[in-house]
């Protein structure tokens, strides 16, 4: 199995080498690797550039935004799995994408496999601020506010070939529409990975103010409206509300464990 990882760039260069190396040291010998840049103006490139004998292409060209960016890596993808991997993240280990494999080999009707994820400092990748803990999907549960943290989520290209990829309407709130697409309307089939895979950086665009979630808030609802259908009156509500859960997780697991 091939599996193509995307990393989306712009002026990345305080952090893009962190994400390079944490998917170029991955064990599975099958991957292709796709950086996708925006036009960078600092150093990205010329970091970039460094590992070339192990990134697959370097496509560096004006787009529409990070979810363009993204639908243009997915065109380029050969892959039969397809991860997506921000600039400002990293893998938790080397061994990431053989798991992803596994799990998908483990479950031959898997459409999608997804995992863990935890926020880190910006400053310092080994100190968790938050966890992400998935749990196991059940049907329905989009209403009451879940979803898998996007950058854990793996898809089948064929996948993307019959749903369609993101929707640029979206500045915000695209992958939530995908996998509200995916998942919920379309109900493709799914395996969970219960391992942390993903190391987020803190004061993503996603989380910097108050602003940008109520912008994404909006956007959410959006999203149920363009698929057809219709959230519960709490499906909103509960999921910040998982968000800060995520938090006491963290200090449960700090005092307990």
């Amino acid at each position: 199995m091939k599996i193509s990882i995307i990393t989306i760039t712009y002026n990345s260069a305080a952090t893009v080498e962190d994400t390079i190396k944490s998917v170029v040291m991955q064990d599975y010998p099958n991957v292709e690797y796709l950086i996708i840049d925006g036009k960078s103006k600092d150093a990205t490139l010329q970091i970039a550039e460094k590992y070339k004998d192990k990134i697959s292409k370097i496509v560096s060209e004006k787009d529409k935004g990070l979810y363009d960016a993204l639908n243009k890596g997915i065109k380029h993808a050969t892959g039969d799995i397809i991860g997506m991997l921000h600039s400002d993240d990293l893998y938790s280990n080397p061994q990431v994408l053989s798991n992803i494999v596994k799990t998908f080999q483990n479950n031959p009707d898997a459409e999608g496999v997804y995992a863990d994820l935890v926020f880190v400092n910006r400053n310092d990748t080994d100190k968790v601020m938050r966890t992400w803990e998935s749990g196991t999907y059940q049907e329905g549960d989009f209403l009451k506010g879940w979803m898998p943290p996007h950058p854990t989520f793996f898809v089948k290209k064929e996948t993307y070939e019959k749903h369609g990829g993101f929707n640029t309407e979206l500045k915000l709130s695209a992958d939530y529409e995908l996998m509200l697409r995916l998942i919920h309307k379309n109900q493709i089939k799914l395996a969970y990975l219960n391992e942390v895979i993903v190391k987020m950086r803190m004061g993503g665009v996603s989380n910097v103010s108050f602003f940008v979630k109520l912008k994404a808030n909006l956007e959410d609802k959006m999203a149920w409206k363009i698929n057809g259908m219709k959230p519960k009156m709490t499906t909103m509500i509960m999921k910040p509300l998982r968000k800060l859960g995520q938090y006491f997780k963290r200090a449960y697991h700090m005092f307990f464990y």
